[in-house]
């Protein structure tokens, strides 16, 4: 590979042909700041905040675009720099909307940040501000451009998920961030995955906030609140209070949980584990009865929505069992509600999720096995640890607590692993692997199919059986899956694994915001997965039907009679709608 010498800052380093000013930057350990740029994703110099001085350049370059060349002397940091970032600060802010006090993205904010060390209060270019109404037209987010700056991380973000629904409209100082023909975000094929809200430098694309009802049900005596929270949170939620990445608190989570006045605190492994049972036993019956295959799992929401919208003819591939989230709100309403002799009526069931395509799940028709919504209200990582702020609770100093039964400290291992991309079929092997040889085998470790690339695939022995699956995270690499299984499915796959988000659910769109400069050198992903496969390891329970709740649950005279029965079915079995793709 050739090298080429160059100098940042009178800091001599040796950087790869076609390596970029910023990334001779980042090896000489000088952090130049941007607002648009995102690692291999918006490579545009759009924002200018990252100009620097550069021999053999005509004026300020674009460090994030501009390539090195040999021998050449990079100034980051000169008076004219300094100046001219703050200038293009105060033209940012010129049309953006400054109430910070009450933003939620307030000492979040890259914009703010910024501001913060250039010396910026936004009082240098006062004249013509556009307005613009909110769109709040989805279940999940909030789109407000008065706060946005035009970067066009979320643009990028949406071109990879394959879903391209929102673009620049107009142009100048009226351009603006939208769906085609100024539609409402509800009107176009959004997935809601929320990986724009992700990546967001500021507070122009955020979840929408369902907190107010929560409050209002723990405060109301007649309401019986029961939360629930999913595997990923725990590896999670501790980024919100500065604890390192990848740091497990569940224990602290449960605390704080219980602290904010929730009646219960139960664990949505419990309905990952509901979930491999039922999968699993569907997975065998299609096999055995000619059914549709490969069968795809239909855990992710956002991957769901996706196959509506774009593969409206290939649903019957998706299993028919409901998620996690729905399940485990389904037995909180029925089982639960039944054996502690609760009106159903009176149960407010709320999941903490790392997804806001949760939101528009627990809107879907088929999701009321109580005759009610299985879940009442749904909230993002984010929102949970704002609730927790605002209740003045000192998040790393709590003790360690344990889940409440009965819905609660049964999980096991691979309920876990759910939370990361190859999880959810891991732990099906597990369980098909036990069941398909008739005996307890040792704990399978997929390897095969751990690690966050978009697509993985891997050939299991299930009792003297070979089954070819495959794995999939993210829209890009679902369309790629889709498109083969159109195809005739060459590669002759049996169960297929997708989730709407790259990683899976440790990277949804409603996790812990992480400035740019960390999504791009930092592999969140793999560093908030490894917690959860720790925790797994560290289990004794590590299979799905080996849970003393499922045990308990099924069986002759006991609350389903077998797995996929009709009850079963019923309780815990969905179904899907072919989307129309446009509504123009």
């Amino acid at each position: 590979m050739e090298m080429l010498n160059v100098k940042v800052n009178g800091i001599a380093v040796s950087v790869p042909k076609g390596s970029t000013i910023l990334e001779a930057a980042r090896i000489a350990g000088v952090e130049i700041p941007t607002l648009c740029f995102m690692k291999e994703k918006n490579e545009i110099g759009a924002c200018r905040i990252c100009v620097v001085e550069a021999t053999g350049a005509r004026g300020l370059v674009a460090a994030c675009v501009h390539p090195c060349s040999e021998g050449m002397e990079i100034q980051t940091n000169t008076e004219k720099v300094q100046k001219a970032r703050k200038t293009t600060l105060e033209l940012i802010l010129s049309t953006h909307d400054k109430r910070c006090l009450s933003c939620s993205r307030s000492t979040n904010c890259e914009l703010q940040k910024l501001c913060l060390e250039y010396g910026v209060d936004g009082g240098a270019f006062e004249g013509f501000r556009p307005v613009y109404d909110l769109d709040v037209s989805s279940p999940h987010l909030v789109r407000d451009n008065n706060k946005c700056i035009l970067c066009r991380r979320c643009v990028a973000v949406c071109e990879e998920q394959y879903v391209s629904v929102i673009g620049a409209n107009d142009r100048g100082i009226d351009t603006s961030i939208g769906c085609a023909f100024k539609k409402d975000l509800n009107d176009v094929p959004c997935i809601s995955c929320g990986q724009c809200t992700a990546v967001c430098p500021t507070a122009a694309l955020t979840e929408k906030d369902d907190t107010a009802p929560i409050w209002e049900a723990i405060n109301n005596p007649e309401k019986h609140v029961v939360v629930q929270v999913a595997p990923a949170i725990r590896a999670t939620l501790g980024e919100a209070f500065g604890m390192p990445i990848g740091t497990n608190v569940e224990g602290k989570m449960v605390a704080a949980l219980r602290r904010l006045g929730f009646d219960k605190v139960f664990d949505t492994n419990f309905g990952a584990d509901l979930t491999i049972v039922e999968e699993a036993n569907e997975l065998v019956e299609r096999i055995k009865n000619g059914g549709v295959l490969p069968m795809i799992t239909s855990c992710s929401p956002g991957w769901v929505k996706f196959c509506e919208y774009f593969y409206p003819n290939m649903i019957d591939h998706l299993s028919s069992c409901k998620s996690p989230q729905q399940m485990t709100g389904a037995m909180i309403k029925t089982y639960y509600a039944e054996k502690f002799g609760l009106d159903p009526h009176n149960i407010v069931v709320v999941s903490v999720m790392p997804c806001t395509a949760k939101k528009f799940e627990i809107g879907r028709d088929d999701e009321n096995a109580a005759g009610l919504p299985d879940v009442d209200v749904a909230i993002t990582t984010r929102e949970l640890a704002r609730m927790i702020q605002r209740a003045g609770l000192n998040f790393t100093a709590l003790p360690d607590e344990t889940f409440d039964n009965p819905l609660g400290d049964t999980a096991t291992g691979a309920a876990v692993i759910f939370g990361a991309t190859g999880g959810v079929m891991e732990a099906a092997v597990r369980t098909a692997n036990d069941w398909l040889t008739g005996k307890d085998n040792a704990v399978v470790a997929l390897e095969a199919v751990r690690g966050t690339e978009g697509l993985k695939e891997a050939t299991v022995n299930l009792g003297g059986t070979e089954l070819k699956v495959a794995v999939a995270s993210g829209a890009k690499a679902a369309k790629e899956v889709m498109d083969k299984i159109k195809a005739g499915n060459p590669d002759g796959w049996t169960f297929i694994e997708i989730m709407g988000c790259p990683g899976g659910c440790v990277n949804g769109g409603g996790q812990p915001i992480q400035p740019q400069y960390i999504r791009d050198t930092v592999d969140l992903k793999a560093v908030r997965a490894k917690a959860l496969y720790s925790q797994d390891e560290a289990m004794t329970l590590r299979k799905s039907h080996e849970s003393p709740i499922i045990k308990e649950l099924y069986g002759e005279g006991k609350w389903f009679e077998s797995y996929g029965c009709h009850k079963a079915h019923e309780a815990l079995h969905t179904t899907y709608t072919a989307r129309k793709k446009y509504n123009y």
